[in-house]
């Protein structure tokens, strides 16, 4: 049984979508049948006849299962009935409720019931190999029951499905995979083909505790989602939303029915079909995104979220793929056609959060800041970043804003210094700490810088105190130290003038 859990169109004004049609994306409105069905075996009639439960099983069966299938279910409808009727004419049948409830079962593993298949969740494919699971085959003795006017309820569990037998007494549970499952927990006599008892049959019981009684369109929904999580375990999203939408209507009769209390309580063991078809829309999204297809998965959420609005989900499958979107292109290096991008989301924009919206305004300011500050390389070019900072100073994370200013601060005094200019460079950084507060990285650059400026001071008195020129070396080291008071190494220059001069 299927574990019940859960993450085209062009429009205009989104210049980033592709150019597709509707047809690429999986439909919206359910089939003809999921009507039919819902009012044929609704819940309300007990389920309808056993020809109604077998047609809708079938249905369920074959849905969206390619050309030809409603030919082949109604043929297969054909070979139920042949076998409903040579049931009902069998000379042993026994009269009693309790005794047809085991001998259907004994009747069904003798002629269709062939060989136990986890993920064999569809009865027609029990008539063409034999190879059935717990929905499968449950859904196939419900069939056959029901046409011995049997009284029959489903039951489910976390991962199995079964069937309750109300035989006037205590309801007795029958485990339809097995040839011995009616009334698991009791012992009772083996007989060969001639009917002799040569032993005894065990079936244990299983735990039970937790579980919940569903009704004949219940039960048939379970191949639509066992069909569902097959189809998703196989990355096959797209073909299992229009499996969600139509049981949403076999078992409401619409698409917009929202939950009730019984379902709620009952959520662990029977998901319930509005949330189900969200889980599938935002799933498919999902999988969009996750092999790199945002522009798809925006105008599937554009195509489908009007028609199954969700102002909680919506947002985030959006939210991921514009962001995955706007962080390929700047990975890329293609900024303008981020900003491009954000700037064109249109309709998107307004299914977002204010805070969805804005982080992904970060996202493109701070790659458009990073690019001013990592190119500044001529004047003018600081001063332009650190004014597009200021503009968008505000929209930008505190740590980062900071981060980025000091940056660019340091790349313009290093390209000042670079040039030769050292002490330009220190004026740089002493005009910017007076403006913007000191930091560490401003505090370890004004080291470098004084160290290179005292640096070139003392290369240029090297450069006139070995041409012998010591009058005009000790003028210019004395020249130095008025800019760097008491500077060791300015003073030794100092003293080794003077010493020169003395001599």
């Amino acid at each position: 049984m299927r574990g019940l859990t859960f993450f085209t169109v062009f429009f205009t004004g989104l210049l980033f979508l592709p150019t597709l049609v509707f047809s690429q994306f999986p439909p919206l409105d359910p089939s003809p049948g999921a009507y039919e069905y819902f009012r044929r075996i609704n819940a309300e009639n007990n389920g309808g006849r056993w020809r109604d439960i077998a047609e809708a099983a079938l249905w369920a069966s074959s849905l969206n299962a390619g050309p030809g299938a409603e030919e082949k279910a109604a043929a297969m409808a054909d070979r139920i009935a042949a076998a409903v009727t040579e049931l009902a004419a069998m000379p042993d049948l026994p009269p009693q409720s309790r005794d047809r409830a085991e001998y259907v079962l004994t009747f069904l593993h003798r002629r269709f019931l062939k060989s136990y298949s986890e993920y064999q969740t569809r009865v027609d494919e029990i008539l063409v190999s034999g190879r059935y699971n717990c929905v499968s085959s449950a859904v196939l003795y419900m069939i056959f029951g029901t046409s011995l006017g049997l009284d029959m309820t489903g039951v489910v569990t976390k991962d199995h499905a079964f069937v309750t037998v109300n035989t006037g007494a205590d309801p007795v549970d029958v485990e339809t995979t097995n040839p011995y499952g009616f009334d698991p927990g009791n012992r009772r006599e083996f007989h060969d083909n001639f009917g002799k008892a040569t032993g005894f049959v065990y079936v244990p019981a299983r735990n039970y505790r937790d579980r919940a009684v569903i009704n004949v369109p219940e039960m048939v929904s379970l191949i639509l989602s066992n069909r569902i999580s097959i189809l998703e375990r196989g990355n096959r999203y797209a073909e299992a939303v229009p499996l969600a939408i139509n049981r949403a209507v076999l078992l409401r009769g619409t698409v917009d029915s929202p939950a009730g209390e019984a379902d709620q309580i009952r959520a662990q063991f029977f998901e319930d079909p509005r949330r189900d078809i969200m889980n599938r829309l935002l799933n498919f999204g999902s999988h969009l995104i996750k092999t790199g297809k945002e522009d798809d998965a925006l105008a599937w959420a554009l195509y489908a979220s009007p028609r199954f609005p969700s102002q909680e989900q919506w947002p985030d499958m959006i939210y991921a793929a514009a962001n995955n979107k706007l962080v390929k292109l700047i990975r890329a290096g293609k900024i303008a056609d981020a900003r491009n991008t954000l700037d064109s989301l249109g309709p998107v924009k307004e299914k977002l959060g204010p805070g969805q919206n804005q982080s992904l305004e970060v996202v493109v300011l701070e790659a458009e800041a990073a690019v001013k500050i990592n190119g500044i390389k001529n004047p003018g070019e600081a001063a332009a970043a650190l004014a597009f900072l200021s503009r968008v100073w505000e929209q930008l994370p505190e740590q980062r804003r900071e981060e980025m200013r000091t940056t660019a601060v340091l790349k313009e005094a290093e390209r000042i210094g670079r040039s030769g200019d050292w002490a330009g460079g220190m004026g740089w950084l002493t005009d910017a700490i007076g403006k913007y507060g000191s930091n560490g990285r401003f505090e370890s650059a004004l080291r470098t810088f004084r160290q290179n400026r005292v640096g070139e001071l003392h290369n240029r008195f090297a450069a006139l105190f070995n041409k012998g020129d010591y009058g005009g070396a000790r003028e210019f080291i004395q020249g130095a130290l008025s800019e760097f008071p008491g500077e060791n190494r300015l003073l030794r220059d100092l003293a080794l003038a003077e010493q020169a001069l003395a001599q």
